[in-house]
């Protein structure tokens, strides 16, 4: 009676709006995102002033390095060298694991946004015992069989399916640029340590010609101690000079040695792959000049900038995918099949079976797991950007330190060319004077050690210039280029909060 009197009281009308009200109130209560946004704010390259740092530089429109950097440096068993190591370095193998892992990844978020359809069969037996049950059901044996077809299917009504899956694409785009620099981080080392094993050579050539000096000088100081102009003294001091040169000489072959180890290394290979160089041409800087359009287009042609820029943007991919777990969502599960106790009987008609499971759910209080959940998303975000931001910063730094680099070493190289002709002079006038009997011995080692050491320096500033060359050549990008579909500073962005 009192049912009654409640369904004519309560109206369809009425009805409408008491449902209307619950899901207001609901949704009033529901889980939300008031107050959380991500703060990060990518840099604009321009902004990064270096006009006064790049002033006075060479400025081409077309010399942003070639894939294929090394082979303007003219030593084919350098490039031969660099083909080895890309396709033998163990690193590299390690790149291109990491980025077949996030494919991989990537393929599993495009699945998951699939309808999933499953077959399956069932056999469950049982034996009842009398004691239990009575018979017929006692004391027999009954077997349930099922054959069966299960539809599920998980409707993406927010877009989070898809944000997720493009964040896991965006990772797996930068996962596999990464795997780029490491091949230009590694033709760049190799290049490097290839330019050190000839200047390794090179002052092995000088401590050769060193101790050749210390040799002939000793010839003469015995001669003029035999012929009573000299005393023991003098030769004791050219004594002892040829123990320092031939220190000085085994020490370059250490580094020739050392060169030689790590080339192999790099190259993948045993430590015996080293002896097997030939000694390195003796390589000249390239000739280099800055881009016109940086920094510009810098942001696209560095292949760290481009990863960091792809997980900026798988950030924000992050982000959305976490705001839609505050809406309701919906999914459908349905089967369709066969069950039967006898075995003949279970393809009749009459052994179907059907099931539909539509579900919606909302989220109401859940204790904040989902907004601590969306705001560990804005701090990544935050994190991405800045890491970007640094990537750009310390980008531009590296050009201009290289650029200043080479500009010093240019200076520092003629200045140390003329002090070498100064000292080989002194040194041929001192030893002139000696043999005239006009000088003194201590004078022609004095002078002699002058000129060793203003070799070895010239020798180790070519070794800088051409370390410095490959170094900009690195930061400049070493090659790279960006595919076309690789995100823009505008999409690169924080994304959009709810109000």
């Amino acid at each position: 009676m009192i049912t009654k009197t409640l369904r004519r009281q309560v109206s369809p009308r009425k009805s409408q709006l008491l449902l209307s009200v619950l899901v207001t109130a609901l949704l009033a209560g529901c889980a939300n995102w008031e107050g959380l946004s991500p703060q990060g704010k990518v840099l604009d390259a321009n902004t990064l002033g270096a006009s006064k740092s790049l002033s006075g530089a060479r400025v081409d429109a077309s010399v942003w390095p070639q894939q294929n950097w090394w082979t303007a440096l003219g030593d084919a068993q350098l490039s031969s060298l660099i083909d080895e190591a890309l396709k033998n370095n163990p690193t590299l193998e390690v790149a291109d694991a990491r980025t077949r892992v996030a494919l991989a990844q990537a393929g599993q978020a495009d699945a998951a946004r699939m309808p999933r359809v499953d077959a399956a069969a069932a056999y469950s037996g049982i034996r009842i015992p009398g004691t239990v049950l009575p018979a017929p059901f006692g004391d027999g044996y009954a077997a349930l069989k099922m054959v069966s077809l299960k539809f599920s299917y998980d409707f993406d009504l927010w877009g989070g399916q898809r944000a997720a899956w493009e964040a896991a694409v965006g990772q797996s785009r930068a996962t596999e640029i990464d795997g780029q620099q490491a091949r230009i981080t590694l033709s760049g080392n190799l290049a490097r340590t290839y330019a050190q094993l000839g200047y390794a050579w090179q002052l092995q050539d000088i401590a050769k010609a060193d101790l050749q000096r210390a040799q002939d000088q000793l010839k003469l100081v015995q001669q003029r101690v035999d012929a009573g102009i000299d005393s023991q003294v003098q030769l004791k001091q050219a004594q002892s000079a040829l123990p320092a040169a031939r220190q000085q000489l085994e020490s370059t072959q250490q580094q020739i040695d050392d060169s030689q180890l790590a080339l192999a290394a790099l190259l993948g290979a045993g430590p015996d792959r080293g002896q097997q160089l030939a000694r390195p041409q003796v390589l000249q800087p390239s000739a280099l000049a800055l881009p016109s359009v940086l920094p510009a287009e810098l942001v696209g042609r560095r292949a760290d900038i481009v990863a960091a820029k792809w997980r900026v943007e798988s950030a924000s991919k992050e982000i959305k995918t976490a705001q839609t777990k505050f809406y309701p969502d919906f999914n459908l599960t349905a089967a369709i099949g066969l069950a039967s106790l006898g075995l003949g009987n279970l393809a009749e008609w009459d052994s179907r079976y059907g099931q539909l499971g539509p579900a919606l759910t909302l989220p109401i209080f859940d204790g904040g797991r989902l907004r601590a959940n969306l705001s560990a998303k804005d701090a990544q975000y935050d994190l991405a950007v800045a890491q970007y931001n640094q990537s750009l910063v310390n980008a531009m730094h590296e050009v201009a330190a290289q650029i200043s680099a080479l500009r010093s070493l240019a200076r520092q190289v003629t200045q140390q060319k003329e002090a070498i002709q100064t000292a080989q002079q002194a040194y041929e006038l001192s030893m002139q004077r000696y043999h005239g009997g006009l000088g003194n011995y201590l004078d022609v080692l004095s002078i002699q050690q002058q000129l060793l050491n203003a070799q070895m320096r010239l020798a180790g500033l070519n070794a800088q210039q051409l370390d410095a060359s490959v170094l900009l050549v690195q930061a400049l990008g070493g090659g790279y280029r960006p595919a076309d579909d690789t995100p823009t500073l505008a999409t690169a962005s924080a994304p959009a909060q709810a109000q």
